[in-house]
């Protein structure tokens, strides 16, 4: 399995159309996959064919102005969870979505993505969420209203067991944002990387992994015992 985690896929103010060219990411996605390929988009929530629906349809015509093009796309949630297997192996490209990484994991969870993932060999995207659910410990950062002060939110659990990296998407967006009165960085993710590491992706980052190597695409951070760190830089890359 070929994976590219990514912060997001798509070029902002594209209105979701172009594909994010930052560090290669069409170049090398397009070197990897089938063309045309069978591509499946797994969705963050099951419950919401509606928004499963839509952002299938937008991602799809990304990919294919990129100039990939496709046999077959579907998208996995709700409707037909019973086949997942079958769509999974039936599969080049797999695309995990963006959304709410808790009811995201569950659905994973329920379907026994993990292991039918074992054996894949084709070409794995996560998106925001679908990428912090790789992890073998996933770090769900909050991000709802509530979340950050709800004593019961379970910020750690069980992931894909992809990667051993926990990826925390879109910097650029929340490093100023205030959840529940506290900074989502500095009063929640500081803290929360006690004996911890984590790393942070702005919008066209990824973490590439092939032949058993993980490297880090484009500008990034580390942030470990509450210290942030730069590590890499847009058009760098970097072993992990």
């Amino acid at each position: 399995m070929i994976c590219f985690l990514t912060s997001r896929t798509d070029l902002p103010d594209s209105d979701h159309l172009s594909l994010n060219p930052a560090n290669h990411f069409p170049e090398e996605l397009l070197r990897v996959v089938p063309n045309p390929c069978r591509a499946l988009a797994v969705c963050s929530d099951p419950d919401v064919p509606e928004i499963t629906d839509y952002y299938a349809v937008l991602m799809r015509k990304s990919f294919e102005n990129a100039g990939l093009a496709f046999k077959s796309f579907q998208a996995l949630d709700g409707r037909n969870e019973a086949r997942a297997a079958e769509l999974i192996r039936d599969a080049d490209l797999l695309i995990l979505c963006g959304g709410h990484v808790p009811t995201q994991n569950r659905f994973f969870r329920r379907i026994g993505l993990k292991e039918l993932l074992r054996g894949y060999d084709g070409v794995l995207i996560g998106i925001s969420a679908g990428s912090m659910n790789c992890a073998e410990t996933v770090y769900a950062q909050p991000e709802e209203e509530g979340e950050a002060v709800d004593p019961a939110y379970r910020r750690f659990f069980p992931g894909l067991g992809l990667t051993k990296q926990m990826i925390l998407p879109h910097y650029q967006e929340i490093k100023d944002d205030v959840l529940d009165g506290l900074r989502v960085m500095e009063d929640i993710a500081y803290p929360d990387s006690k004996g911890r590491a984590f790393l942070i992706f702005p919008d066209g980052t990824y973490l590439h992994i092939a032949n058993g190597r993980q490297t880090v695409c484009g500008e990034a951070w580390r942030l470990a015992d509450g210290v942030l760190t730069p590590i890499c830089a847009n058009n760098e890359t970097l072993e992990v």
